[in-house]
């Protein structure tokens, strides 16, 4: 805890005890349970909106369609995805990869600036644990005490009673989300299908839903919070990307120390904090946000809630416990743009920038004729020169393409061997193409060419290629 002072070597070794361990680990090296008290405020009554927002997006997604097509799909075995209607694949890696960079970039600037406040509003993991499962626990179990009590109470009738529908919820709900997750891979309809016809027919696919079931049963009913503490690594992040300028979850103890019971009828000469724990109690990490910003803390604002309840119970204003940053609580003075933020700031703009004018001039269909390797010009009875050229076409769109080429700025013969230039959906097309021009029209062994390729009629796009002839001097 960072407290604007120094302290003898002592003092601070024992007021930094907490960091030598981490709050879901007993001293004896075993698990800690966590057992938070409901939270109940303003910030919880925002987030429980916002979270089931969120949830019905999950859930819905899937469903919804456009134009008979997924909203969204990420296919990653038939390295097929579908975002917001427009379909990409395996040809646009390069817009993934761009787009990958510049929410990473976005994921380092947010963090810098508001800390871990993604995790603990909109973070899959967090809202369905908080809004859903533990919201079950509450129902079924009652608050952290009877929890507690309960889990520690020998196997009896009066805890099977509350023990199986919690996790025979548990073990529906994870199925449900499941089959969530299968229908943005494989796609609602093929999910139906899934569903409905017998399951000896789709053994592979009833064999993935029974492994997602697993793995979210698992998270949600042993791992919990672990997630977030162990494995996420946004959560290690935070370490490097966290400066005294970051807002986050932070106790003012310029105001709040030195802390102590409260005691009626006796004037106080300490600071605001009355040392009740209630912070701690519905902390769902089970850390101490009064030791100052910890790598469990996931920005949930459940101790700001609690904090504010019992301010306003003993008449002193709230934001003991507050969204702001370590030098706004040394200082009052809050700074966000600093010179790394503004650095950051500008490299996401230019990702930004750059991804939209790809995405922008991104067209349908690709279009890419090359002179056939080996090949010389050929000169035709009637004293044309004609070149043969390889055409590939690759169609980025639902429906199948049918396309035409002509040349744009030189008189000449465009002819197309064998069927027509007709790539299927997500295919790709190849052909053979003869290009004739008169012989007066070729001015050197090399001249630039500019195909039109058209689509039903309508121009979609110019192909520059070179056409191969005899010199002018040859010619003489």
């Amino acid at each position: 805890m960072d407290k604007g002072q120094s302290l003898p070597a002592g003092e601070a070794a024992e007021g930094e005890k907490f960091r030598d361990s981490i709050s879901i680990v007993t001293k004896s090296g075993g698990r800690n349970w966590i057992y938070p008290k409901q939270p109940r405020g303003f910030y919880t009554r925002l987030r429980t909106i916002l979270g089931g927002i969120l949830l019905l997006i999950l859930f819905a997604t899937p469903f919804v369609r456009i134009n008979g097509h997924p909203l969204m799909l990420f296919n990653i075995v038939e390295r097929k995805f579908i975002i917001a209607g427009a379909i990409f694949g395996p040809h646009d890696f390069y817009l993934l990869g761009l787009a990958v960079i510049a929410a990473i970039v976005f994921v380092v600037l947010f963090t810098v600036v508001f800390g871990r406040l993604f995790c603990g509003w909109i973070c899959p993991q967090t809202v369905l644990m908080e809004m859903v499962f533990r919201r079950i626990d509450y129902w079924i179990e009652g608050d952290h005490r009877q929890q507690r009590r309960l889990t520690e109470s020998p196997w009896n009738g009066w805890k099977l009673r509350r023990k199986l529908p919690r996790y025979a919820l548990y073990a529906l709900l994870s199925f449900v989300i499941s089959n969530s997750l299968l229908a943005y891979i494989i796609g609602s309809d093929k999910l139906l299908v899934l569903v409905t016809d017998p399951p000896g027919e789709h053994l592979a696919g009833l064999t993935a839903m029974l492994a997602f079931t697993g793995v979210f049963y698992w998270v949600f009913a042993w791992f919990r919070e672990q997630a977030c503490i162990l494995v996420c690594p946004y959560g290690r992040l935070q370490g490097v990307l966290l400066d005294r300028n970051s807002i986050v979850i932070a106790y003012d103890y310029v105001r709040g120390e030195p802390r102590a019971k409260r005691k009626r009828n006796e004037e106080r000469t300490t600071g605001d904090c009355v040392d009740c724990g209630q912070c701690v109690d519905v902390c769902p990490t089970g850390i101490d946000i009064r030791n100052g910003t910890q790598l469990e803390c996931v920005n949930c604002t459940a101790c700001l809630d609690a904090c504010d309840a019992v301010m306003d119970a003993v008449k002193k204003p709230r934001g003991l416990i507050r969204y702001d940053s370590a030098t706004g609580i040394a200082s009052t003075v809050r700074t966000i743009w600093t010179p790394r933020v503004i650095g950051y700031s500008i490299v996401l703009a230019v990702l930004v920038s750059v991804l939209g004018v790809l995405l922008s001039t991104r067209t349908d269909v690709d279009v890419t004729v090359l002179r056939t390797p080996g090949m010389f010009y050929q000169e035709q009875p009637d004293g044309r020169i004609s070149n043969v050229y390889d055409v590939k076409a690759l169609n980025k769109t639902f429906d199948r393409v049918p396309l035409t080429l002509r040349l744009q700025t030189a008189e000449g013969e465009v002819r197309l061997i064998g069927d027509e230039l007709s790539p299927e959906p997500q295919g790709v097309a190849e052909a053979k193409l003869i290009i004739i021009l008169p012989r007066e029209r070729i001015t050197a062994m090399s001249t630039p060419l500019s195909i039109e390729v058209l689509r039903g009629g309508v121009p979609m796009s110019v192909v520059s290629t070179t056409f191969l002839g005899p010199s002018t001097r040859h010619q003489q």
